[in-house]
């Protein structure tokens, strides 16, 4: 498969490795899980004590944990760590459905038209970051070289909402998964030499102002990392992003990554269910096997 961007100079992710949960530190559970339930539209898998699963219909996995616990308030603005994560619907017609259903609801929500995908922006309870999008078809992708071409322009809402053909939003169809995260980061250098010379990532698009974007298999981006905000970490207590996920085919893999990490000076956790490891500036990110 030819793979446009540019690979990493040693250990490269598996072409199926993709974005996992993502677990999110709240300070009011209840709040959030209404929140992600009536505006987000996902389902609760399990609620226990400060920790909650949600996921969709039929799914076979979880892709937002919620934690809380006493003291914790909402997210800093401009804080390293979350930008935004990321809810991929499997068509534009839901996300069309989710528009109306967004704009019925008076959410406040961002638009904007990456030429890869249509993306809406909103903001939790605390603060938090969510894009919920759909991706154009991958043969409608531009390239410039090696370099996928991604922009934010105006969204054609109008058309948009008419995709949706007059149908009710229902919550987030199966199908759904978390399709990306982006972080905001100290240094775009450090960013590459964390997530594509010793995770693995390739990078995909490197032009854009002031961010650095990477995949796995040719994606637009798995993940994105941007230097918009001046930091720094959030503290213990501020609502905020604890860790992602990245799923990996076969254990082997996860093998596979803990040495390129380990091998890059990154410390890399084992915990019997995968490898985690921080990023220069404390993000976690998990990998685990499918």
């Amino acid at each position: 498969m030819k793979v446009a961007g540019v690979m990493p100079p040693a250990f490269r992710l598996p072409d199926a490795a993709r974005v996992g949960a993502v677990r999110l530190q709240v300070s009011d559970l209840p709040r959030s899980l209404a929140y992600y339930q009536e505006a987000i539209g996902l389902v609760v898998r399990s609620s226990s004590g400060g920790r909650a699963e949600l996921g969709v219909p039929g799914g076979a996995d979880a892709l937002v944990v919620l934690h809380t616990r006493a003291g914790v308030t909402r997210a800093r603005r401009g804080a390293f760590g979350l930008y935004h994560f990321a809810i991929l619907l499997p068509d534009r017609s839901a996300l069309g459905r989710f528009a109306a259903h967004a704009s019925a609801l008076g959410l406040q929500v961002g638009m904007a038209d990456h030429l890869v995908s249509e993306a809406l922006y909103l903001w939790d309870p605390d603060g938090l970051g969510i894009e919920v999008y759909a991706d154009r078809p991958r043969e409608a992708w531009r390239h410039r070289g090696p370099e996928l071409v991604m922009t934010t322009d105006p969204l054609d809402y109008r058309s948009l909402f008419a995709a949706a053909g007059g149908a009710a939003w229902s919550g987030c169809p199966a199908g759904t998964v978390v399709g990306h995260v982006h972080l905001h980061v100290g240094s775009l250098d450090d960013a590459e030499g964390f997530y594509h010379r010793a995770l693995g990532l390739d990078k995909t698009v490197w032009s854009y102002p002031g961010a650095l974007f990477l995949a796995a298999g040719g994606y637009h981006h798995h993940l994105g990392t941007n230097v918009w905000s001046p930091g720094p970490a959030a503290s213990a207590d501020h609502a905020q992003l604890l860790e992602w996920e990245l799923i990996v085919p076969a254990a082997g893999d996860v093998e596979a990554v803990a040495r390129s990490l380990r091998g890059s000076g990154c410390r890399a956790e084992d915990d019997g269910t995968g490898v985690a490891a921080a990023d220069p500036w404390g993000t976690r990110v998990r990998v685990r096997a499918a």
